[in-house]
């Protein structure tokens, strides 16, 4: 549906009826003004409507309608469309949820059709009402605050996947038996999704903020700087996060792999006590008639406390050995 409609002319909002044909009407009675049209998940009729005001590129619109498109800015003669993807996390899920804004310019007006529940532009929209000087700027003014929305959406994403991969790196290496793998995974997936939303955006950024693309003035560049600073610091972190997750997860199956070898160990250390007991006595049943304790009045006796001292003495050095649990340190410092 159409959310927003105005025109803006020498630093100033004029509010209008929330229908493009007002705003195509007003920018032409005007020739300083330019219009901004936001529409949230348009129908195609919603969209075409608008196409038909501000002659639209028919494959820029194909774009916009399915929400699903790369992070891009393409040119259409005087115009231009740029993509990007919107990322908001679901801590309870350990998911990032992504959307889409699809932002066409041109000289005289701002079109911007958004999909899903993240970044809304209505604070950027406030924002930038209040900074006249920079509203002077015209449709280029418009481009860099919903880009600076956006990317300090990815610094906020950013931040509290970081306070989950915290958690997982404490988990990996504390005392207690975890099973961090599947969580790992999962933060390794969203990862690769910030990734595929801030990646692509760095070159055309980096693009407006050398004024290399005609629509925006030499005079607007410098705001994107900052822009392009943030993406490329958010990006790091993106590229140290999936390093990170991917060094636990190593960590993970090593420390896993030792667990599995300690247990091992203590299966073989039980195994050997008990098949001292079991061997003894099975010597002493073959009831063979030579057998020199077979009529000693002590054998029975013997025989237990041979099983006894055998198995108290291997429990002894698979104990001190580390195989039944940890070995004392006698080197272990007292001191506090």
């Amino acid at each position: 549906m159409i959310v927003d409609c105005g025109v803006y002319s020498e630093g100033a909002r004029h509010n209008l009826p929330k229908d493009p044909e007002s705003v195509a009407q007003a920018i032409d009675d005007d020739g300083q003004a330019f219009g901004w049209i936001g529409l949230h998940e348009p129908t195609a009729a919603e969209l075409a409507r608008v196409q038909r005001l501000f002659d639209l590129h028919p494959l820029a619109v194909e774009d916009a309608l399915a929400p699903r498109q790369r992070p891009k800015v393409e040119r259409y003669d005087d115009s231009f469309v740029m993509v990007l993807r919107t990322l908001w996390y679901v801590d309870a899920e350990d998911a990032v949820e992504t959307g889409q804004v699809s932002i066409f310019v041109g000289k005289r007006y701002v079109v911007t059709v958004r999909h899903g529940e993240g970044a809304p532009l209505t604070t950027a929209r406030q924002d930038l009402e209040e900074r006249a000087s920079v509203l002077g700027h015209g449709p280029a003014a418009v481009l860099w605050a919903i880009c600076d929305s956006i990317v300090d959406g990815y610094e906020a994403v950013a931040g509290a996947v970081e306070v989950d991969v915290d958690e997982v790196e404490s988990s990996v290496f504390s005392p207690e038996r975890t099973s961090d793998a599947a969580r790992i995974y999962t933060l390794k997936r969203e990862v690769l999704e910030m990734r595929r939303a801030i990646t692509p955006l760095r070159d055309p950024i980096e693009a407006f903020a050398r004024g290399a693309v005609p629509g925006i003035s030499p005079e607007a560049a410098p705001f994107f700087r900052d822009v392009a600073d943030h993406v490329t610091r958010v990006s790091d972190q993106t590229e140290a996060l999936d390093t990170l997750l991917s060094s636990a997860l190593n960590a993970h199956l090593a420390r896993v792999s030792v667990q599995q070898n300690d247990d091992m160990r203590r299966i073989a250390a039980w195994v050997a006590i008990a098949a001292a007991p079991t061997m003894i006595a099975g010597i002493y049943g073959m009831n063979f008639e030579n057998m020199p304790e077979l009529h000693w009045y002590y054998g029975y006796f013997a025989v237990l406390a041979l099983m006894a001292v055998t198995c108290v003495s291997m429990y002894i050095g698979f104990r001190k050995a580390g195989w039944l649990g940890p070995s004392p340190n006698p080197h272990r410092s007292t001191a506090n």
